[in-house]
């Protein structure tokens, strides 16, 4: 198969779909694998490293487009992408599209089949959603301590806390791959952590990460209770394919006091926190009602390495079996994942998010 690796255009995305070493199995198994010229250079791969495995490296991203039938990239199309997009492309990326219903349309009207990242399946878990759930969740719990220094417009406090000094309040709404992490990284800091899950496995993850971490079923009365005194609120609710619920409305941010932040990782997906909006890393933050607000919807893209890496091995397995000569629908979590076929809405969270059109 024809596979095509484009760079990536969102806003300050230095991620890349598969660095050398993963193209180098692709070819190794018999696939002809195209990037465009310096789409790994903020990953820190270089074009001669991809040709080393294997690789045409090509000019612009329409040729790269026109040589793919398979294109795997990180994050979403955007107005650059869809230009270039076929109904013959078979696309694998990350695609959010219950919070993304325009593009939704738009790949639809371009008439192919897109599977998400954020949808593929295994053993009830998300395995290529994972490995950037973990990586976000630590940096929720990095950027907020430094939203709370003075100079961002915070509170002036030390999260972790230090002798003679209080520690800091984290509230992590979501018990998950991206709130455990988070929750993990804040108590290994000192913070004062409590965190809210439905599921009771969660809930007893969460409280062996140590004496400073609470671990709590979400009812109203307590989540209201616990972000009124937080010093970092940190949302990570995710429902898979859907757009995330409101689980913390403003009326209980507005009790925030002033000078505290607030981080949502699900805002790619909508957010789980009302006063939330999506921004990127140009422009990450802003203020609400003194409340401090980080709303980037692609955080890992500031790793881009460390991303790539993780990324890369989580998604070569599935690659290979979408490259593959036997029919990749029967594999179940595969199956899962996609979004839309041949232009059709086939995902029951997206075709809920379109109004159960499709």
């Amino acid at each position: 198969m024809r596979i095509g690796i484009p760079k990536e255009i969102k806003t300050l995305e230095g991620r890349v779909g598969l660095i050398p070493a993963a193209c180098a199995d692709l070819v190794q198994a018999g696939h002809a694998v195209a990037v465009e010229a310096g789409a790994g250079l903020q990953s820190g791969y270089t074009d001669d490293e991809f040709r080393a495995a294997g690789v045409e490296v090509l000019p612009d991203a329409e040729a790269v487009y026109s040589h793919g039938e398979l294109i795997i990239k990180v994050k979403e199309p955007v107005a650059g992408d869809l230009e270039h997009l076929r109904a013959d492309h078979l696309l694998f990326c990350y695609l959010h599209l219950a919070a993304e219903v325009q593009l939704a349309r738009q790949l639809q009207a371009i008439g192919l089949t897109a599977i998400g990242f954020e949808t593929v399946t295994r053993a009830g878990g998300l395995p290529l959603l994972a490995p950037m759930s973990d990586i976000a969740g630590r940096l929720a719990v990095q950027i907020g301590a430094t939203l709370l220094h003075t100079p961002q417009g915070g509170k002036g406090m030390l999260l972790g806390g230090l002798p003679a000094a209080e520690r800091g309040r984290v509230t992590v709404i979501g018990g998950g791959f991206a709130g455990g992490n988070a929750a993990a990284f804040a108590a290994a800091m000192g913070a004062e952590v409590t965190v809210f899950d439905k599921k009771r496995e969660r809930l007893e993850a969460m409280r062996e990460l140590g004496p400073n971490v609470t671990a709590l079923y979400p009812y109203q009365d307590a989540v209201a209770e616990a972000v009124a005194a937080s010093d970092l609120l940190i949302g990570a609710v995710l429902i898979p394919g859907a757009r995330a619920p409101h689980v913390v409305p403003a009326s209980m941010v507005e009790r925030m006091a002033p000078g505290g932040a607030v981080v949502d990782i699900s805002v790619d997906q909508g957010g789980c926190i009302e006063t939330i909006h999506p921004t990127d890393y140009s422009a990450p933050t802003y203020d609400w009602n003194g409340i401090v607000h980080f709303g980037v919807t692609n955080m890992p893209g500031a790793v881009p390495r460390s991303a790539s890496q993780a990324l890369s091995a989580a998604v070569l397995p599935y690659a290979l079996l979408l490259a593959g000569e036997q029919n990749w629908t029967t594999d179940a979590g595969l199956a899962a994942g996609i979004n839309i076929h041949a232009g059709d809405v086939v995902h029951p969270a997206v075709k809920a998010a379109l109004g159960g059109k499709h």
